[in-house]
């Protein structure tokens, strides 16, 4: 996968329409998901024709607001050039054939299919043969829908695809709705890298995500989460997205590898934190070493408490101190000889 991480999750700033329409906020929006370390920030093209006339006529003031937020074609091209002044991946989901093509002249790292379109064939075809990775998220589908759009795919030759888990709710209302252990269960039951595209609020499920092993994040993005809009309320602000991008790298290293390692530098620290076996007391020369004799102390450059066992029984060589680390060469060889009482 092109875009993927080898050092961490890719965290994609959703910033969605959350611009409100205005191209200076857009392209501040860009810079703060810059700032918070995010690797892609993402728009959404669509336009009117999003919704069938029924739907505009049952709601007088609908048209108007997606004009409103929409995105034209210029400016989403103006955007794509901000995103790439700024050090940043700029992508977007299209909603048609033509944003598609749109889309695809702007030279995004992928393309994203929203949840709603994982059933329409021909959307995703029409991406696949962009020749780009597709993130495909899985919003509203049961296994068999995933299972078709991946076969769509596979039938044209695409096989670059990411899936996303997600729960299209805004927020889930409950956690235990979120489901996180369906990105192992992707990953196990069809074989693509899988992550999440998060509704909930706040940095915890993602943070958990992470931890699961999501190998992309999208998060929607916002500058102020009392702004007037559709998505400001459930999306992360950017402290919070400087938690979830910090985390996208220092999480992924963090869980390693489930071979038991134990480092260099930890076995150093052993060597100071572990205990030894010392004198309880002053031990005269010849003294038969007893239990009694022996204490367990910092560090733990000496024998081991779980090797005392090799002392006991054995006669020392000199007069030891008390609190000395006992090593070998304080006994005898062979443990002394105990006369049986007649």
């Amino acid at each position: 996968m092109r875009f993927l991480k080898n050092d961490g999750t890719y965290v994609i700033a959703e910033i969605g329409a959350n611009h409100n329409g205005d191209m200076e906020q857009a392209r501040a929006h860009i810079r703060a998901a810059k700032a918070a370390g995010a690797d892609a920030a993402k728009f959404q093209s669509w336009g009117t024709g999003l919704f069938a006339q029924s739907v505009y006529d049952a709601n007088d003031d609908m048209k108007e607001a997606v004009a409103a937020f929409a995105v034209a074609e210029s400016d989403m091209a103006a955007l794509a050039a901000y995103c790439r002044e700024t050090d940043i991946d700029f992508a977007s989901t299209p909603f048609s054939a033509a944003e598609v093509v749109a889309l695809d002249a702007l030279d995004p790292p992928f393309i994203k299919i929203a949840s709603m379109d994982l059933n329409h064939d021909r959307m995703l075809v029409d991406a696949a043969k962009t020749g780009r990775p597709i993130i495909l998220s899985t919003g509203f589908a049961t296994m068999a829908e995933i299972e078709h759009a991946l076969v769509t795919l596979e039938g044209v030759g695409h096989t670059d695809t990411v899936l996303l888990h997600c729960i299209a709710l805004y927020p889930p209302p409950t956690d235990d709705m979120v489901n996180l252990r369906n990105i192992e269960m992707l990953k196990d039951t069809f074989g693509y890298p899988v992550g999440l595209s998060d509704h909930t609020v706040g940095v915890e499920i993602t943070l958990a995500a992470i931890a699961l092993g999501a190998v992309v994040i999208e998060k929607h993005f916002t500058l102020d989460k009392t702004l007037p809009g559709w998505d400001h309320a459930v999306s992360a602000d950017p402290e919070e997205m400087a938690i979830i991008t910090s985390a996208a790298r220092r999480i992924p290293a963090a869980l390693g590898s489930r071979r038991r390692v134990v480092s260099a530098a930890e076995r150093e620290s052993a060597a100071v934190m572990r205990r030894s076996v010392v004198a309880a007391r002053d031990i005269r020369a010849g003294e038969i070493l007893t239990e009694k004799h022996l204490e367990f102390r910092r560090p733990g450059t000496g024998i081991s408490p779980n090797d005392a066992g090799r002392l006991l029984g054995r006669a020392a060589r000199h007069d030891i101190a008390e609190d000395t680390l006992l090593s070998e060469e304080d006994v005898e060889r062979a443990p002394a000889r105990v006369e049986c009482a007649a």
